[in-house]
């Protein structure tokens, strides 16, 4: 049913300025724009808002919204509240650090997240943008049936209620697996998931659990 995403949206603090950094640094074309001063179930958007679109190479598009009258609180986001991620070839990422830095622009990276490796920029309206290149040979990564996706997302406490991560380390026979936060290692015989969490951050107590997957 779903085909893929149209276009993500957001809101921009100035639809011109958004434009420099989407079209003429990250080279996203802007391929829309036009001004919203009554909504489709007749709503008045006040002086009109601005609605403009950026696209990238499979059609989808990243897009924004200029609304001046509407009150929105621009900050500079932390990257687990709020990033974009975009895809790009390998080789880009150098290019893209260097030209991020002779700019003078914020710039973190490349950080290393074994399945894939990243750069970091912050647009005008606070976002993290991530460029990120995937790493050949890794692709095991994104398969639910060898990252343990289910077994991680459903681990619970005693309680019955979700425990935050301290470090979760994955053995697999096939293949390395690397997920967020987690650590990584191969083992030749081991096929479990073993996690420990820390239950409060008082006591820092820890706790284990083992999940046996299919052999």
């Amino acid at each position: 049913m779903i085909k893929g995403l149209h276009h993500n949206a957001y809101r921009c603090r100035d639809s011109e300025e958004t434009r420099k950094f989407y079209e003429d640094f990250l080279g996203l074309p802007l391929v829309n724009a036009f001004k919203i001063e009554t909504t489709m179930t007749g709503r008045k958007t006040g002086a009109g808002v601005l609605h403009s679109f950026f696209q990238l190479d499979d059609g989808s598009c990243l897009a924004f919204f200029e609304a001046p009258d509407m009150p929105f609180e621009f900050k500079e986001q932390h990257d687990f509240d709020l990033h974009i991620a975009l895809e790009v070839e390998p080789e880009a990422l150098e290019r893209m650090f260097a030209k991020g830095k002779a700019e003078g622009r914020e710039v973190r990276g490349i950080s290393d997240h074994k399945f894939i490796r990243s750069i970091y920029f912050r647009d005008p309206n606070g976002y993290v943008i991530e460029l990120t290149a995937k790493v050949p040979g890794r692709e095991s990564a994104m398969d639910p049936k060898k990252s343990h996706a289910r077994e991680i997302l459903n681990a619970k406490g005693s309680a019955g209620s979700y425990l935050p991560f301290s470090t979760a380390t994955i053995a697999c026979r096939e293949t390395p697996i690397f997920a967020a936060n987690c650590a990584c290692v191969q083992s030749s015989s081991a096929r479990h998931i073993r996690m420990r969490f820390f239950i409060g951050n008082a006591s820092r107590r820890s706790h284990t659990r083992v999940h046996k997957t299919q052999p």
